[in-house]
């Protein structure tokens, strides 16, 4: 767990695994893309606010979020997601919703070459989000799965990234630096992996940018 102080109040970040996180604020606890694979749910506090990057198995997964879900827990979705009770935001790329004063932006994230065995993109354009959480000018950007794209060079001011880097899905080691080296954040987490060089990720990142690993 890592802990940074904000205009709004200090967070704290856990990396369960896979793309799941945990951003505790406030006595508020949020998700991002919780997946069973990824850790077990069980023994977690429970959420205030989840967010769900597009509707992939391992980022949409009920088996995870019913152990953590209360009758007051508000679920911020794709579009691909959509509206399955009055506790479900539906955000477009492009729009915002404010949580108790923690705005969350949806963001573009998709795939550009990548594609299925049927030659279909694995993430179109305009279906899944990333997400950028404001607490109050500190910015989180959750990348959901992507690949690097043009929206990216207008995506600034970051202080912590959370980036996938795996194939087919998202992105090559020298992709992940890209994104990295184009949005510069204070903090980056590699999400989303199945192996990682550290060594060398980290000799390829412009300076400034501190990568962070295994932080449960």
């Amino acid at each position: 767990m890592d802990s940074y102080k904000t205009p709004l109040g200090e967070i704290k970040i856990t990396v369960i695994g896979h793309a799941s996180l945990l951003v505790e604020w406030n006595g508020k606890y949020i998700y991002s893309d919780p997946y069973s694979e990824a850790g077990d749910f069980s023994g977690r506090e429970k959420a205030d606010l989840i967010l769900i990057t597009h509707n992939h198995y391992d980022h949409y997964d009920e088996s995870a979020w019913s152990k953590i879900v209360t009758d007051r827990t508000i679920f911020v979705v794709s579009q691909d997601v959509g509206k399955v009770s009055d506790r479900y935001v539906v955000l477009k790329n492009g729009e915002s919703y404010n949580y108790e004063g923690l705005m969350i932006h949806a963001v573009h994230a998709y795939n550009v070459n990548r594609r299925n065995e049927a030659g279909e993109l694995f993430h179109p354009r305009g279906v899944g989000n990333g997400y950028i959480l404001d607490f109050g000018g500190f910015r989180l950007y959750v990348a959901g799965d992507t690949e690097p794209i043009p929206e990216m060079k207008h995506i600034t001011g970051i202080d912590i990234a959370f980036l996938p880097k795996n194939l087919p899905y998202t992105m090559t080691d020298e992709e992940f630096v890209q994104v990295a080296n184009t949005i510069r954040p204070k903090y980056l987490y590699p999400i989303h992996y199945f192996e990682l060089d550290v060594a060398k990720l980290i000799g390829m990142l412009d300076t400034g940018i501190t990568m962070i690993v295994n932080n449960k």
